[in-house]
């Protein structure tokens, strides 16, 4: 197999004078696996059979208990687990229980929540018993969005539309938050930081919504391996939670190699080009037709190696389109469309930054390359989890830069592989952010008195906002007052929404390629810049800041 040739010749080089500081060997683990639990739908479980899963892994079935006897759940096991099952069994039995039963689905992005999706209805589909299944985003069309609240059994959204789009109009919503039994969030690890804080306050302001419609749901979360995933669950949903940890899933083996490029210039402590070296590596790699993905710190980096990379392939007579750049700011036909030929094995190579780095399906991958030290121990081994999902033999090579934080790691694998990974740290009273998330609460229903938002400052904030006019008590109930509608103050993500749009102008034709966010345009798309895209130059000529759009010429 040309994983373990690749493997012979590393050896071989590893003997004479090399850079690896560290090769760790990560044997095979096979499945371990329990039978579904009597209480499921025997036409689920049949279907599941049909699909090739005749029997739960330990972690599944552990998970299904709890959530059985009424307990929230965070799961945490490795990537490619099965961990999606976790949710849906219990979901998809709930529903053709009882088809009044309702589930919203949090996930961080729009690009994991349609590929999360494809699974689910595919199991929907199977079942043939009229279960509802929609995306709800700031993609659905106005024209569908009254069915989606009527008739959608689960309901697929981020946090960013059930803060802007969902919570403000819940009386659209009655029939769902009257019904909603469950609340999956999904990569609960990426909820850290201000992220999280926002995210804790959002739930809060849901579990009101729901408390006022007479539903308490369940929340089902799942993570990737992180130092406190239980304490960051009962952070962020207010409830104690269940931890699932018990791994049943198979493992392939892995080989993980840390890589130092050696000192070109000893008084300055700088090391042969990154980009270099990993593309020198990654052209190798495919040359034995191993499929690799490459993970770089920034859009230019990727940028950068995946124009490296299509120039060696075109020196070596085989198609550019073997290797393909993939990270915020492509078009999403054009991420599906490289998701697609990773899947489909026709692309060898695709240089991401860490947007491949969550649950998106792209397929088995045979090798995985970090170009620089990810920043935390959870997502070098989240990056690092892509290649091998499942039980094939796998290789993650980190390849570091000259930075000291790289040197650090690189010249201290033990520290690495026996260090825990890093803890989720998150402020849900946070003084700004709860202000503005009590004002939102606040607009969608009238705080009482000795009502709970989760915090102990809740009275003294609403005397404040009462001050400041924001707010009006009467008879014990603060109303809102303001004109200003809320949500649209707050960013979650701390991040602009509004987005340039680029245009190819090559040839006379005008043909979108990307987007830029608003705070990046001024030194990345200026009018006179370079911008890279999937490995190609193009000038920027003209900048209308009115319309929002950048125009460009391939160089």
């Amino acid at each position: 197999m040309p994983v373990e040739r690749i493997l012979n010749e590393l050896k071989k080089y590893n003997k004479v004078g090399s850079r690896f500081t560290a090769w760790r060997h990560i044997t095979a683990k096979s499945g371990i696996y329990e039978e579904f639990p009597e209480w499921t739908e025997d036409k689920l479980v049949r279907i599941l059979k049909e699909k090739g899963i005749s029997k739960l892994y330990t972690h599944q079935a552990s998970a299904l208990e709890s959530i059985k006897n009424k307990k929230n759940v965070v799961v945490v096991t490795p990537t490619a687990s099965g961990k999606t099952l976790c949710y849906n069994l219990p979901v998809l039995d709930s529903i053709l229980k009882d088809e009044n039963s309702r589930a919203l689905y949090l996930f961080p992005t729009k690009a994991l929540s349609q590929d999360q999706l494809t699974e689910l209805y595919q199991l929907v589909s199977a079942l043939d018993e009229g279960i509802k299944t929609y995306t709800y985003d700031g993609d659905t069309p106005s024209s569908a969005r009254q069915a989606i609240r009527k008739k959608g059994h689960i309901v697929v959204t981020n946090p960013d539309m059930l803060h802007l789009g969902i919570l403000p109009h819940h009386t659209k919503w009655m029939d769902f938050f009257g019904n909603l039994k469950y609340v999956v969030i999904d990569e609960i690890h990426i909820y850290r930081g201000v992220f999280g804080s926002h995210l804790a306050n959002v739930i809060r302001r849901l579990k009101r919504i729901c408390r006022f419609y007479g539903s308490s749901p369940q929340f089902i979360c799942c993570s990737a391996t992180i130092a406190n995933p239980r304490e960051l669950s009962q952070k962020i949903v207010g409830e104690d939670f269940v931890l699932v940890d018990n791994n049943g899933a198979p493992q392939g083996e892995k080989h993980f190699l840390f890589y130092n490029p050696p000192v070109i210039n000893k008084e300055l402590g700088i090391r042969k080009s990154l980009i270099k070296e990993v593309a020198r590596f990654v052209a190798y790699f495919i040359n034995y037709d191993i499929q690799t993905i490459i993970f770089a710190r920034s859009r230019l980096t990727t940028e950068v190696l995946t124009s490296y990379l299509k120039d060696f392939l075109a020196k070596t007579g085989r198609s550019k389109d073997m290797v393909r750049g993939y990270r915020g700011g492509y078009l999403p036909n054009l991420r599906r469309e490289i998701e697609k030929g990773l899947k489909d094995g026709e692309i060898k190579g695709v240089v991401s930054t860490n947007a491949l780095e969550l649950g998106i399906d792209i397929g088995q991958l045979d090798a995985c390359f970090m170009a620089g030290y990810p920043g935390t121990i959870s997502s070098t081994w989240q990056q690092a989890g892509r290649a091998g999902r499942r039980s094939n033999s796998s290789i993650a090579i980190l390849v570091a830069s000259s930075n000291p934080l790289d040197q650090f790691v690189i010249n201290h694998p033990d520290y690495f592989f026996g260090e825990s990974p890093e803890s989720a740290v998150i402020d849900p009273d946070n003084l700004s952010i709860l202000v503005s998330h009590i004002k939102c609460a606040s607009f969608e229903l009238p705080f009482e008195e000795g009502e709970n938002f989760g915090t102990k400052k809740l009275r003294d904030v609403l005397e404040h906002l009462e001050k400041k006019g924001v707010l009006h008590c009467v008879e014990k109930k603060w109303y809102w007052m303001s004109e200003v509608y809320p949500t649209e103050e707050i960013s979650l993500r701390s991040a602009s929404v509004d987005n340039f749009v680029i245009i190819d102008t090559t040839d006379q034709q005008e043909q979108v390629i990307g987007e830029m966010d608003k705070a990046s345009v001024p030194t990345l798309i200026y009018e006179g810049a370079i911008y890279l895209h999937e490995g190609e130059q193009y000038a920027i000529h003209k900048l209308d800041y009115q319309n929002q759009k950048a125009y460009a010429e391939k160089v």
